[in-house]
């Protein structure tokens, strides 16, 4: 053998040692300093990483035993704040031991070329281990804000006859407003095995409204929910509710409260949770992920009431919305009706539910949680999200169907509560019994129509009733 093969050969082995070395590091760092280099150094770092490695693996074996409590203790406050602090020292760690591996790998036995090259990687790599612990801890910070500000607790974990019923609230605290009054109520009753949704919307001008016997409320009106001007309608229970916090002592948000428990003696439905988003704030959440994708079935204006329509969202399928608005085509007022609004609302609603997928949300979490943080409260638990995620990938392979309680129905100054009740178990089993097959061509309805006597308003799926015709 040649000198000059000698040497190329004794270069080649050089390199390969030094790219062991560097690979060794990335996989259990402290591991090329115990080969060569420091190993008292290197004995300490293994040891670390090597708990972090099994503090993971336990973590993987919890989640796999009880998501519920794997989640509950990854949204924990105090344990995403420790999380967050190791990350960024596991990172910083990990990047010195990258720098010092190129060191022990006596770079000066190198080529120049290879040299150069094999400093660039672990220079890169360091880089790369630094900004990504401090970008994983800044995700865990703004997952702690965001679940800790979000996610109240005290709502009914237990399902309600095989189903969780949810109570979802937009909240409408605009300029002029006394308190906040909730613009739209809608009743999301999930099938707690299929995920099979129904929606069930309620006017927000229902009247004679009465609470349950074990309500606060009944102490203030043990008869029905009324005044003399007709404003005691179901959206201002709310406000009423807030004005008389006493009653609820220990209850973050007693207006909710006040609207689930009146909710249960308008349809017999005990409610577990409620999900509240200011509508003030809606926009930011959407622009979050990127917009809403809906069919426009009639145009929309943008404006109306106290500010003025310049233009209008015009039909069409499949559009995309940003932000703004999807908050119009939800809430305008201004040439419909409040019943059109509802099915609107039931759109947006269903839009959410099937395009904020778990990548989704994984990928925008950081921008989800700015807007929603100051935009979403609800009475959930942390540790309920495990079930939640699942029943909504569940409920994307099914029809979501819609029961809105408008005339000739239901009258909302007049209404017949027993009908109320009898049409939303009757609507409920029918959900449940349903095979989701497709519906005929040509059967879907207008939503902007008057329904027949006796029969509900949008009461197929809600894919029916947002398509563009």
């Amino acid at each position: 053998m040649s000198d000059r093969d000698l040497t190329a050969r004794t270069e080649r082995l050089h390199l390969r040692r030094a790219w062991g070395r560097l690979a060794l590091t990335l996989l259990l760092p402290g591991s090329a300093q115990l080969a060569s280099g420091n190993k008292r150094l290197g004995r300490v770092a293994v040891r670390v990483y090597a708990v972090l490695w099994g503090l993971l693996l336990l973590y993987a074996v919890l989640f796999l035993v009880n998501r519920g409590a794997a989640v509950a203790l990854i949204t924990a406050r105090p344990v995403t704040i420790v999380v967050s602090i190791v990350l960024v020292l596991a990172g910083i760690g990990a990047a010195l031991l990258t720098l010092d591996a190129w060191r022990v790998s006596r770079p000066l036995e190198l080529t120049t070329g290879h040299r150069r090259v094999f400093a660039g990687v672990a220079l890169v790599l360091a880089l790369v281990l630094t900004g990504g612990s401090i970008a994983s801890a800044s995700v865990m910070t703004a997952q702690a804000d965001f679940f800790s500000t979000v996610f109240k607790g005290g709502g009914d974990t237990r399902t309600k006859a095989g189903r969780y019923n949810v109570l979802l609230l937009g909240g409408d605290a605009g300029t002029g407003r006394e308190g906040l009054r909730p613009d739209s109520m809608t009743i999301a009753s999930i099938d707690a095995n299929t995920g099979r949704t129904v929606l069930l919307g309620l006017p927000r001008n229902m009247e004679d409204i009465q609470f349950p016997d074990d309500s606060p409320m009944k102490k203030l009106y043990p008869g029905k929910f009324e005044c003399a001007n007709h404003q005691c309608m179901l959206n201002a229970v709310y406000t009423k509710a807030s004005e008389h916090r006493e009653l609820y002592p220990g209850v973050k948000d007693p207006g909710a409260q006040a609207t689930k428990e009146a909710v249960e003696w308008v349809t017999g439905l005990e409610i577990n949770y409620y999900v509240l988003i200011d509508l003030d704030g809606f926009s930011s959440l959407i622009d979050s992920v990127g917009g809403i994708r809906v069919d426009v079935n009639k145009r929309v204006p943008v404006g109306g009431g106290s500010t003025v329509v310049n233009r209008y969202i015009e039909p069409g399928p499949n559009q995309l919305l940003d932000g703004h608005n999807a908050l119009w085509f939800a809430r305008s007022r201004h040439d419909s009706t409040d019943y059109e609004r509802m099915a609107r609302q039931k759109c947006v609603i269903t839009a959410m539910l099937n395009q904020l997928d778990p990548l989704t949300v994984m990928t925008h979490f950081q921008a989800i949680a700015a807007a929603g943080k100051g935009v979403v409260e609800t009475d959930a638990p942390t540790s309920e999200l495990d079930k939640f995620v699942d029943l909504a990938v569940k409920a994307k392979q099914t029809k979501v169907s819609s029961l809105s309680f408008v005339p000739p129905l239901v009258q909302p100054g007049q209404p017949d509560f027993t009908v109320i009740r009898e049409t939303t178990k009757q609507r409920i089993q029918a959900s449940e019994q349903s095979t989701d097959q497709p519906l005929p061509a040509g059967n879907a309805p207008d939503p902007s129509a008057t329904p027949e006597p006796g029969k509900a308003a949008g009461i197929d799926d809600v894919a029916q009733i947002c398509k563009a015709v």
